[in-house]
């Protein structure tokens, strides 16, 4: 297969790349000349900026599959269909499942409304992107796309949390990093709120595989195949780092709102499973699963993201961009237990 990834050089480009090689395809990047030094020399790259509109570098060409990874603007789905419109076989465009319109109601499927763009001129929005814009505007990329290229040829995918190494953002980072530090480690809620994750390999090597079936229609993109609560995962996770000495105090939620400790940024990945996150990490994956989706165990991905991490710079691992600082868990936990005593 001949197959065109728009990007290919943030979190799941560079696995997208790698996994399509050892699949026999012929690779072509599109990006602003950021290239991977580990990319192969007969992966084919594309110059241009679609900030700018300069799209140049892909006419006249035609590819079996197009990937698009790193769109937002519904802008850039436009332009690219101007110029890749007839000559792709198939489209597959990366979304979010913050493309939905709410998070409240447990089981969801594709079918579920998204969030409508209620500003002016939708093709007018450019980068930075506010943030309570980004799921709206990748609903309108979504449907930009369907536009562009015709429903039966597109596929939509809406990942989840993305993990794994090589992930920036520390979101699920935090939790192995933790459990391998050991000690007292203040866990969230009564292990029972469930959860939802994605391994960015378990993503990349899907899409090159959906190309490849030419597969249409929208999916969930999330794991793992069952339900996965709060205790099995940080258990999981303690597994796979070979946690030791280590002591959990699942704090109630409640408490921890009375304290201002926020769920996905204090205590990453974690949300209360009751009220308006009800539904946000119950997401129906069985359309997914049915095309061939498949997750690796959770400790795999722990083992690798730890050690992804430890080749970081000292500095950069001084300052995780998520998660509770030791000293704010300690006093916490150290209010907590004095609360409790006094009880």
């Amino acid at each position: 297969m001949r197959l065109l990834i728009l990007g290919g050089t943030g979190f799941i480009g560079p696995h997208q790349v790698r996994y399509a090689l050892s699949r026999g395809h012929k690779l072509t990047v599109f990006n602003r000349g950021r290239r991977p030094d580990d990319f192969p020399p007969d992966v084919e790259e594309l110059v241009g900026d679609r900030n700018t509109g300069d799209l140049k570098a892909l006419e006249g060409r035609t590819w079996d599959a197009c990937i698009d990874n790193p769109t937002t603007l519904p802008f850039w789905v436009r332009d690219a269909g101007q110029v890749l419109k007839g000559q792709v076989g198939h489209y597959l465009f990366v979304s979010t499942l913050s493309a939905y319109a709410d998070n409240d109601q447990p089981g969801q499927a594709e079918t579920a409304p998204v969030a409508a763009y209620t500003g002016g001129d939708v093709m007018a929005e450019r980068q930075p992107v506010k943030p309570e814009l980004y799921g709206p505007l990748k609903a309108a990329s979504e449907a930009e796309a369907r536009k562009q290229f015709g429903a039966d040829k597109v596929a939509i995918v809406r990942p989840g949390l993305i993990v794994g190494p090589g992930d920036e953002t520390d979101r699920f980072t935090y939790w192995p990093v933790r459990m391998a530090r050991g000690g007292e480690v203040l866990a969230p809620g009564d292990g029972t709120d469930p959860l939802q994750y994605i391994d960015a390999r378990d993503l990349a090597e899907w899409t090159v595989r959906l190309a490849e079936q030419k597969a249409s229609g929208v999916f969930n993109a999330i794991g793992p195949a069952g339900m996965l609560d709060t205790r099995t995962m940080i258990n999981a996770v303690g597994k796979g780092v070979g946690a030791r000495q280590t002591r959990l105090f699942w704090v109630p939620a409640t408490w921890l709102a009375q304290k201002q400790v926020s769920g996905w940024s204090d205590l990453p990945l974690w949300l209360p499973g009751q009220g308006s996150t009800a539904g946000f990490h119950r997401r129906s994956n069985a359309a997914a699963l049915k095309t061939g989706l498949t997750f690796r165990p959770l400790e795999e991905t722990t083992r690798d993201t730890l050690a992804w991490w430890s080749t970081l710079p000292e500095e950069r691992r001084a300052k995780p961009k998520t998660g509770l600082t030791a000293e704010r868990e300690a006093a916490l936990l150290a209010e907590w237990k004095a609360e409790r005593a006094k009880a």
